[in-house]
């Protein structure tokens, strides 16, 4: 193979590692429950985590972004913001976790301030449900 396809292939496929795939959503309002029912949370001064731990491979997201926090195309833009942080970061974050994430006030962080805030919150998470399980 020659330099510039073997060039390629490896763009390509560290692009796709780097997708957002469908599979990686929480969607359903059931999923949603069984997150917050497991009461489990961390945050900080921009975010709230909800974590519970899945019997997957690999961690999934949900949004909860209330309307107190604007309008419509300021809450879909909180979204797309969460969401590339989450694609971004979701190679350093444990395995393995359910996370909801709701927003805390108005101001719209920025997406380093975000990916610094998930890497944080979900190891924190992941610590403390790992203590959790081994605690009788």
């Amino acid at each position: 193979m020659s330099s510039v396809h073997s060039r390629f292939f490896f763009r390509y496929n560290h692009v796709m590692s780097k997708r957002f795939r469908p599979r990686e959503h929480l969607r359903s309002p059931a999923e949603f429950r069984q997150v917050f029912d497991h009461k489990r949370s961390v945050s900080d001064d921009r975010i709230i985590l909800y974590a519970r731990g899945n019997d997957l491979g690999f961690s999934r997201l949900g949004l909860s972004v209330s309307r107190k926090v604007g309008s419509a195309v300021r809450r879909n833009k909180l979204r797309r913001l969460y969401r590339e942080a989450f694609r971004l970061t979701k190679d350093e974050l444990p395995a393995g976790l359910d996370l909801v994430v709701i927003p805390i006030g108005t101001h719209v962080p920025t997406l380093a301030e975000l990916m610094e805030s998930f890497r944080a919150l979900a190891t924190k998470a992941a610590k403390r449900l790992a203590k959790e399980a081994r605690t009788p």
